[in-house]
């Protein structure tokens, strides 16, 4: 009766893994690290295996000194997020995107493409920005693994390997367009900060990145829960999730600026 049972559980969760495979966007089934949940979730794991071990096979090695990569690696991601704004934008311009109600076009029109296609390359973009705590831990900048570092990246791969494998435009562009807005300023904040110390007293601006990225969460909240509430045909699931983990986001990053701005001030005061 016992291995009836356990055979019925596995038979019901390779059902569950065959639905999640056949029942996503067809047209982007055949793209880099989409059909499947397993290889961006490998890439989770090693992820996690590096924030691990990175520390501490770095603990009594002298920091590297990355300030070439990082120059280059900040300003190409400058320049990647600059052009999925610009998709993000105008193809959602020429296709008339409604920003109350878009459902998610599943045609193979060239508009529909272009922004399943730039949706792609945001969800990839997530997948490069791991790098950023692999550079923490080579320069043994430990106390930038926060929690708030490590929940925010681990969780937008699988946040837009979902977004690209079901619903690979419609509500969903804005999330994209924003956030690679915010991430043209911060990439370009990062590419001048890695210049080092001469370039410290251009950077003043810097807590407005922070206001500047709980903006965006605000944004994103709203625009998600009048959805929830509205008749559009995009599904609630993916709404509910989004709101969940905007509001979540907006709690992680009201907290560090609480912490790293405001709480500071009041020290110094005192």
């Amino acid at each position: 009766m016992k291995g009836f049972q356990a055979l019925t559980v596995w038979q019901k969760l390779q059902l569950f893994y065959r639905g999640i495979l056949e029942n996503g966007d067809k047209r982007t089934d055949n793209w880099p690290l989409v059909y499947s949940p397993v290889p961006i979730g490998c890439i989770f794991l090693c992820y996690l295996v590096v924030i691990w071990v990175g520390p501490k096979l770095m603990a009594k090695r002298e920091p590297v000194n990355l300030k070439p990569v990082l120059i280059v690696y900040n300003f190409a991601m400058v320049c990647l997020s600059a052009y999925m704004f610009y998709e993000f934008t105008a193809s959602s311009w020429l296709a008339r995107y409604s920003l109350r109600c878009q459902p998610v076009d599943y045609t193979s029109s060239p508009l529909a493409m272009r922004m399943a296609r730039v949706c792609w390359w945001f969800y990839f973009s997530k997948v490069i920005e791991l790098s950023d705590t692999l550079f923490f831990i080579l320069r043994k900048k430990n106390s930038q693994l926060t929690f708030l570092h490590v929940y925010h990246h681990a969780t937008m791969i699988f946040n837009w390997w979902a977004g690209v494998k079901y619903v690979a435009g419609g509500q969903s562009f804005l999330i994209g367009l924003i956030n690679s807005l915010v991430h043209v300023a911060m990439y370009l904040y990062y590419g001048l900060a890695a210049f080092g110390p001469s370039m410290s007293k251009y950077l003043w601006w810097k807590r407005y990145l922070t206001s500047l990225q709980l903006l965006q969460f605000f944004i994103v909240t709203v625009h998600t829960a009048y959805n929830l509430f509205a008749d559009c045909d995009f599904p609630d699931s993916m709404n509910m999730v989004v709101l969940a983990y905007s509001l979540s986001l907006i709690a992680l990053f009201s907290n560090f600026y609480y912490h790293s701005y405001l709480a500071k001030k009041k020290s110094k005061k005192t």
